[in-house]
């Protein structure tokens, strides 16, 4: 898996030519990362007396964000697989009729396929996002400013993966399955500005 390099290889791959891990892998990563945060925030908050009337539904959390993380890492791979079938496309040959047919058809799948991951990643990251605002209402107070840095981190993660999406479905004939993909990234950007927006003020309030 690509995160269980070192921070450094997985950067020094990233500044590379190589057109794997791109957006798409390091809004995973990214996203991966605001769900560490918020576990931390869990961590801080578990065994603390003053929040013992919330620590079943903290340890909850946290077991579900321990689960997001990891599907995050996997789909920073995923991502990656996605890309190889798209990028074997542009070395099929259109000399006759038939094989840009074929050309086209092939295309059109792998776009599509090159989609659908950061459709998860994004799913995946709104639903950290929900329990981000949780622990920022529940959990540590001393830990608060790092929920804010988690729902930072969160929405650039979103925003990045649907670029990714938005870049393909542009490519795509089949303009009913592309708006059908861009419309359901559109309904998960709107969601998570207006959840990033509210916990991110709820986050200024308590420490300025």
């Amino acid at each position: 898996m690509m995160l269980e390099q070192k921070a450094t290889e997985f950067l020094e791959v990233l500044s590379s030519s190589e057109p794997v891990p791109g957006g798409g892998g390091a809004s995973a990563a990214v996203g991966a990362f605001a769900v560490a945060l918020g576990m931390m925030v869990a961590n801080l908050t578990v065994g603390k007396k003053r929040y013992a009337d919330v620590e079943e539904e903290i340890l909850a959390m946290r077991e579900h964000l321990e689960k997001l993380r990891e599907d995050l890492i996997a789909l920073t791979d995923k991502d990656a697989e996605s890309f190889a079938p798209l990028a074997r496309v542009y070395s099929l040959p259109k000399e006759t009729e038939e094989q840009r047919v074929k050309k086209e058809r092939v295309m059109e799948a792998a776009l599509y396929e090159a989609s659908i991951v950061p459709l998860h990643i994004m799913e995946k990251v709104l639903e950290s996002m929900k329990i981000l605002e949780i622990l920022g209402e529940k959990g540590s107070k001393l830990a608060v400013s790092d929920v804010g840095v988690g729902i930072l981190f969160a929405r650039a993660a979103l925003e990045g993966a649907s670029l990714n999406i938005f870049i393909n479905t542009k490519m795509m004939k089949c303009r009913e399955k592309a708006d059908e993909l861009n419309e359901k990234a559109d309904d998960l950007i709107a969601e998570s500005r207006k959840l990033q927006e509210r916990v991110y003020a709820g986050v200024l309030a308590k420490i300025r």
